[in-house]
C-alpha cells in the first residue's frame, strides 16, 4: 500500500501544479496553461483518464487521512 499512497501523492501534486498553471494563465493573459491538455489534448480519453486518476488520488489520500492511517 505504500507504493499506492506515494503514487497518489505524486498525482495530487501534479494535479495541484496543473491547476496553479491554469489559474495563472487565466489571470495573466487568458491563455490556457493546462499542461495535461497540452500533452494529451489530441487524445481526449487519455486526458480524461489523467483527470480521473488525479481525482481518485485525492479521494484516496483524504480517505487515508480521515481513516487515521499512521503510515
Amino acid at each position: 500500500m505504500k507504493g499506492v499512497k506515494m503514487l497518489a501523492w505524486w498525482l495530487v501534486i501534479v494535479g495541484a501544479l496543473n491547476w496553479l498553471l491554469v489559474g495563472l494563465g487565466g489571470l495573466l493573459g487568458g491563455t490556457s496553461w493546462n499542461v495535461v491538455n497540452m500533452i494529451f489534448g489530441s487524445m481526449p480519453i487519455l486526458e480524461s483518464l489523467v483527470y480521473v486518476l488525479v481525482g481518485l488520488s485525492g479521494v484516496w489520500l483524504l480517505w487515508d487521512k480521515l481513516a487515521g492511517s499512521k503510515k
